[in-house]
């Protein structure tokens, strides 16, 4: 079975249990807080990879760095997979518990590249068009690229909208050369 499968298994569990129990928000801060801890530590992530460190190493580890900062029941989850020797799922298991926390709670994640900040008011509009396109809470992420020129590139889930200047060019560009290459036949 793949990680990733059994990484959404354990997450839904998870995520179950959570809700079932009243803590979900609690476990929610948890797996953000495990995530940002593998993503900004290099050593912790092989760590958790590294077949040749035993199991019980590992969670010594785990105990030590989240111990009396996460809820107890993440704590003992992180202790369940890590007997069943499935610790280098972990980092997967965060990731898809915040694509079901999202589901769970109506947020659809999206980004927007801008070649400049957004105002705040741009922002709040762009926010509420998506909101009532979607019917969900939008979770919006905003990044500066320079390289766009002006315009944006917005993405919602799977769908894309480039309405950057850089874009328009290259596609000005790409019929030019198109219609010269037509022209000499």
């Amino acid at each position: 079975m793949s990680e990733l499968r059994v990484a959404s298994r354990y997450a839904k569990s998870l995520i179950e249990l959570a809700a079932e129990k009243g803590v979900l928000e609690q476990v929610h801060d948890d797996m953000k807080l495990f995530t940002s801890v593998v993503s900004q530590n290099r050593g912790f992530q092989m760590l958790l990879h590294n077949p040749i460190v035993k199991s019980d190493k590992k969670l010594a580890v785990i105990n030590g760095v989240f111990k009396g900062k996460v809820n107890e029941l993440t704590l003992s989850f992180f202790n369940i997979v890590a007997r069943k020797s499935r610790e280098s799922i972990l980092e997967f298991v965060a990731t898809e518990f915040e694509k079901q926390y999202n589901v769970m709670k109506g947020i659809q994640r999206a980004s927007v590249t801008s070649a400049a900040p957004l105002s705040p008011a741009l922002r709040q509009q762009l926010g509420e068009k998506l909101a009532n396109e979607t019917g969900k809470t939008i979770q919006l992420e905003e990044m500066i690229d320079p390289s766009l020129i002006g315009g944006f590139v917005l993405k919602v889930g799977d769908k894309q909208i480039d309405s950057s200047v850089k874009y328009s060019l290259r596609k000005l560009r790409n019929n030019f050369k198109d219609n010269s290459y037509i022209n000499k036949l």
